[in-house]
């Protein structure tokens, strides 16, 4: 965990993550063609040799692919419209521009400013929260604890994953926009969610039989939470590989996102987050 969490942290600050057109604002363009779609391949050819910079194409519908790059002029657009009708029009197959739109960036500065003081406040609450729905258990490690670590397991999850999306944005041009943000925020409420059904379990040992044995009730109830864990993240995780292999370009990455992040959720929620309780137990009995 802690390797894949330190690596991420670099590839994030090395590489970053490539932002796309919700972010940074550009250009939309939609083309329907009246024939057969040409190969996705061929058309992001064809749009790369333009030299218009990074350009996004994705299938739309059965017959159409929405290209989304940075803001261009007229000469540039009728350009790019040219260069397509030349190399698929045909008498069979025609080639209409449905729409083009010049759009700003959707996630602005400022509301990004307040995305990061909201996450800071909702992991305040998480830990308030937790703390105080262990306020009965309390020895040998103090309530709000549970809280402290449940958050070291959610950014363990998020931050992996986004070193993941920073790799393919180096190496295989994936953007990231609203759904990867989407995304995100559903991993954090996955893994909180998860790992507190797993902090729950073990409170309900502790109350019974005592913290005399503390590793020992944290692994039973690890123990018995496991088959739940795994079974939740299984049926969920199915939902999500037809998703990405079968939904289209439009949803591939967003639900690759929930893949990684749903594995790592379950991951840190049995073999991260209770380890650490336990570590924290013996780092105070070393005092």
């Amino acid at each position: 965990s802690g390797v894949l969490f330190i690596t991420s942290i670099i590839l994030l600050s090395i590489f970053g993550l490539k932002l796309g057109i919700d972010f940074t604002g550009g250009t939309l363009i939609q083309l329907r063609f009246t024939g057969e779609r040409p190969v996705l391949q061929e058309m992001q050819e064809i749009v790369d040799s333009l030299a218009l910079g990074s350009v996004l194409v994705q299938p739309a519908d059965e017959d159409s692919y929405i290209l989304k790059l940075q803001f261009i002029g007229e000469d540039d657009h009728q350009s790019l419209l040219t260069s397509v009708r030349d190399a698929f029009q045909t008498e069979e197959s025609e080639v209409f521009e449905d729409s083009v739109e010049t759009i700003g960036p959707s996630i602005s500065s400022d509301l990004r400013s307040r995305s990061i003081k909201a996450g800071i406040g909702v992991i305040l609450a998480i830990i308030l929260f937790v703390a105080y729905a262990f306020r009965k258990v309390s020895r040998p490690v103090s309530s709000w604890k549970f809280g402290v670590t449940a958050i070291i397991a959610l950014l363990h999850d998020v931050i992996i994953t986004m070193g993941v999306f920073a790799l393919l944005g180096k190496y295989m041009g994936v953007e990231i926009g609203i759904p990867f943000v989407v995304a995100m925020l559903t991993i954090l409420g996955y893994s909180v969610n998860d790992t507190i059904v797993v902090f729950d379990r073990v409170r309900e040992k502790l109350i019974k039989k005592g913290s005399d044995r503390f590793a020992e009730t944290v692994n039973a109830g690890v123990n018995e939470t496991i088959p739940r864990s795994i079974n939740t993240s299984v049926t969920t995780l199915l939902v999500l590989l037809g998703l990405c292999v079968f939904g289209g370009e439009s949803v591939r990455f967003f639900s690759l996102a929930l893949i990684i992040g749903i594995i790592l959720g379950t991951y840190s929620s049995l073999f991260l987050a209770s380890p650490l309780l336990v570590s924290w137990e013996q780092l105070r009995n070393r005092k």
